[in-house]
């Protein structure tokens, strides 16, 4: 008989980075390869008028907006799992940080990274006492946890209390992409930066950073991934860098296909992570990757980035001068980038998770 599973998509919008990258990313290839897995997901009103082309199952819809922060919260702890009985799943996966509060059960959840309990201070808007008692109550309900690298994995041990035993690590992937090769570029170079705007992505000290570079020398600088009005643009008018330093907000896949395409490199400055999908994202274009220079960074990149300070603006601003300036040193990091990419695949984060699955059903 095939093992049926429920997947928590209420927090899908197709707006929130990382985790929707890694569902968006793996459930093809799991239907690719599992045929004796049957998946169905429990959504949101949005996925329910808009039905994903990406997931292999039917949608049963909660009735809940994906973008109302409380009313999904409250979905997850108290109403995807009471959804998934009904339906009569043999497993529910959470895949977004969060599930429900209360076994009903067996179930996985993803914890992608422990950043409300770990760094507090750099949840805006008051949410981490929330989400905190949301975590905890997820972590200790759990059947399993699955998280996305070792550093994390330490983390959910420190802070969460459950065993390592308790723990798969799965790295997240990247689809394969056909990169050009990269030649000598003509024009103003530029870097690419993104992600959301929150405090450890570190965009300010970024832009701090590009004001120290000389202006003969300085790149142009083109920074992704916010919603609506750029928090960044005071300070970037403060710098005088709006001739440097273009704010795209929100881009399509396709648009930033092309920015990594053009881009001489990719600036990575963030704080912390629980994996770092964007350096595999730029590696696997053949974009070079400069990063922070933290343990879970070193175990994505390896030797194969240029590690800066991210609390250090004038490393920052010398790495960047460093990769511009020398192609040679681009196309040995976009060589060695591409090489490093192809250890993490979405296949293998899809048959690393229907092992997890198996496991669980075996031991219902």
């Amino acid at each position: 008989m095939p093992l049926h599973i429920a997947v928590d998509l209420v927090f899908f919008t197709g707006r929130k980075g990382g985790s929707e990258s890694y569902v968006r990313g793996m459930f093809p290839a799991m239907a690719a390869a599992h045929d004796d897995l049957r998946f169905v997901g429990i959504g949101n009103r949005e996925l329910a008028e808009n039905p994903p082309d990406w997931f292999p199952g039917e949608i049963v819809p909660l009735p809940v907006s994906g973008e109302n922060r409380v009313t999904w919260a409250l979905a997850e702890a108290f109403a995807v799992a009471v959804q998934a009985r009904r339906i009569k799943a043999d497993l529910l996966h959470c895949p977004s940080n969060f599930g429900p509060s209360v076994k009903l059960l067996p179930t996985l959840v993803s914890i992608l990274d422990v950043l409300p309990i770990k760094h507090p201070e750099w949840v805006p808007g008051g949410r981490a006492r929330g989400v905190q008692l949301l975590s905890r109550a997820t972590a200790r309900a759990a059947t399993r946890i699955h998280t996305i690298s070792e550093a994390s994995a330490d983390d959910i041990v420190e802070l969460l209390g459950r065993p390592r035993s308790d723990i798969d690590m799965i790295y997240l992937g990247a689809d394969p992409v056909d990169a050009p090769l990269r030649g000598e570029r003509t024009g103003r170079p530029y870097v690419l930066a993104g992600g959301n705007r929150m405090p450890h992505k570190n965009h300010a000290r970024l832009l701090e950073a590009w004001a120290l570079i000389p202006e003969a020398e300085r790149p142009r600088l083109v920074v992704t991934g916010s919603h609506g009005d750029d928090p960044l643009t005071p300070l970037l008018r403060r710098l005088g860098l709006e001739d440097d330093v273009e704010l795209r907000g929100w881009v399509t896949a396709e648009e930033l296909a092309d920015l990594y395409e053009g881009a001489s490199a990719f600036a990575f400055p963030t704080l912390f992570e629980g994996f770092g999908l964007p350096v595999v994202e730029a590696m696997v274009r053949g974009c070079p990757v400069i990063g922070s220079d933290l343990p879970v960074l070193r175990e994505v990149g390896g030797d194969d980035m240029v590690y800066i300070d991210p609390y250090d603006t004038r490393s920052i601003a010398d790495a960047v001068r460093r990769v511009v300036s020398d192609q040679a040193l681009r196309e040995s990091l976009s060589a060695a980038g591409l090489k490093r990419a192809s250890l993490f695949t979405w296949q293998r984060t899809a048959d690393a998770h229907a092992e997890v699955y198996r496991a669980m059903a075996r031991n219902r």
